[in-house]
């Protein structure tokens, strides 16, 4: 089995309306602590970021919590985490969020969760990494996005040698496996790949 040592999860400094994107925040926090895995987050206590951050933790897991200044207040800063960075700017706290994770998932989020994950899939894109990228559709949430990304491959905005590679997973219970997998099949090299090299698949 492919051992994953840390996760990178985007998501909402809110909760959502529906509940079932709490629920899965609590369940994959728990999943990820059981697994020795540990999280990487934004490192705010509100809505599911803290919610997945708190589940960690209170299952005996590590977190580690990347902020920015200007949003130590906004996001309320979780300062009982193992770890806590606290960057300049954004730019630096997705710096740092990548180079400590070995894969990323998106939880429902708002549109910095939108662009944080975009932005793994477009590294992905151009080859500067090969760690898998996860969307969480928990009640459907992502469906609009992969609906779009298909959208321009059928009019030739993602033309082939260049796809977006991704991963969906419908619940909580299937986003490790999943990521196990993609890792077992495709780890090699994190640097100087070249792009056009094949992408993760999509469930």
């Amino acid at each position: 089995m492919a051992e994953i040592r840390s996760i990178c999860v985007y998501c909402g400094s809110g909760k959502g309306k529906d509940p079932a994107y709490a629920r899965a925040a609590r369940d994959l926090g728990r999943a990820m602590a059981e697994a020795g895995i540990r999280l990487v987050y934004g490192g705010g206590s509100v809505g599911l970021m803290g919610l997945v951050a708190s589940s960690v933790m209170e299952h005996g897991g590590a977190v580690t919590g990347i902020i920015p200044r200007f949003l130590q207040e906004r996001e309320v800063m979780l300062s009982s985490v193992d770890e806590l960075i606290v960057t300049e700017d954004m730019h630096e706290r997705k710096r740092i969020m990548f180079e400590r994770s070995e894969a990323f998932i998106a939880l429902p989020g708002g549109v910095g969760t939108l662009e944080e994950v975009v932005e793994m899939m477009t590294w992905a894109q151009l080859g500067q990494h090969r760690k898998p990228v996860l969307l969480a559709n928990i009640s459907d949430f992502w469906k609009p996005l992969y609906t779009l990304l298909d959208h321009m491959r059928a009019d030739g905005f993602i033309r082939s040698g260049m796809e977006v590679g991704y991963l969906v997973a419908d619940h909580v219970s299937e986003i490790l496996p999943a990521l196990r997998d993609a890792v077992r099949e495709e780890r090699r090299p994190m640097l100087d790949i070249g792009a056009g090299a094949a992408p993760f698949d999509r469930l």
